[in-house]
Formats: C-alpha cells, structure tokens, sequence
C-alpha cells in the first residue's frame, strides 16, 4: 500500500553519455537536485543508465547519494521503468532502496520508496517520493 509522500526534489542533469547502441540505446545520465527527505532539507547527487527495450519502453538502474543540512547522509539504489515524451523528455516510476548511519534518516533503512521521476527536454528534473507500506 502506498504510505505518506516522504520526499521530493528538483534538479539539473549535468551530464549524457551513450554507453551503447548494440541492441537499442543505452545511455547514463547525472543529475544534482536539491530537496527535502523526512523532512530533512538535502543535496543530492544521482547517476542512472537507462536502455531502450525492444517495445520502446525504458528500464533503468541508478544509484545515488543524499547529504543533508544537518550532515545527514545516505545512500541509495533504485530501479524504474518508463518512457520516452516528446523532444527526448523522460518518465519513470520505480523503487528505490537507502542505507543510512545516520539518526534522522535510519527509518529509511526498513522501508521500501517508491518514486516518480521526470526530466524535461532541457534536462531540469523533479521527483517525488512515497513510503511503501
């Protein structure tokens, strides 16, 4: 059951590359966005490869880090599934799993998120986070 929004963010891609064009394009892609996680205001730096599926369909992988105001920190790993929009603009929906020492974010260590994500054509991002019940 979907819980209670948890976080949200928004952002710039700073970098593309193309990792691959056997099979389908295959492309990484950084971002560095700003936002709040448990109420905590963050930096976040964010790296994910994304590959084209055979029915134009997108799968992907990423990987990221969350430092926080108050020198909180975590770390996460996710995996989404979505699509392409018009003029090269992207949306995925997936998961994402954190790992954290940190007090105010150790909640984050027993729960699974689920995310919304979305980058424009002109690589500004934002995200939206929810507690997986």
């Amino acid at each position: 059951m979907l819980g209670k929004q948890i976080g949200e963010e928004v952002g710039k891609v700073t970098t593309r590359r193309v990792l691959s064009v056997d099979g389908g394009p295959k492309m990484e892609v950084s971002a560095q966005t700003t936002g709040k996680l448990l109420g905590v205001a963050t930096r976040n730096t964010v790296t994910y490869w994304a590959g084209v599926r055979p029915d134009g369909s997108l799968y992907g992988e990423a990987q990221g880090a969350v430092m926080g105001k108050g020198g909180e920190r975590a770390t996460f790993k996710a995996q989404g599934v979505g699509k392409l929009l018009d003029g090269g603009a992207v949306s995925y929906r997936g998961a994402q799993y954190f790992s954290s020492s940190t007090t105010k974010f150790s909640r984050l260590n027993t729960i699974a998120v689920l995310f919304e994500y979305e980058a424009d054509a002109d690589g500004n991002t934002k995200s939206s986070l929810w507690e997986w019940k």
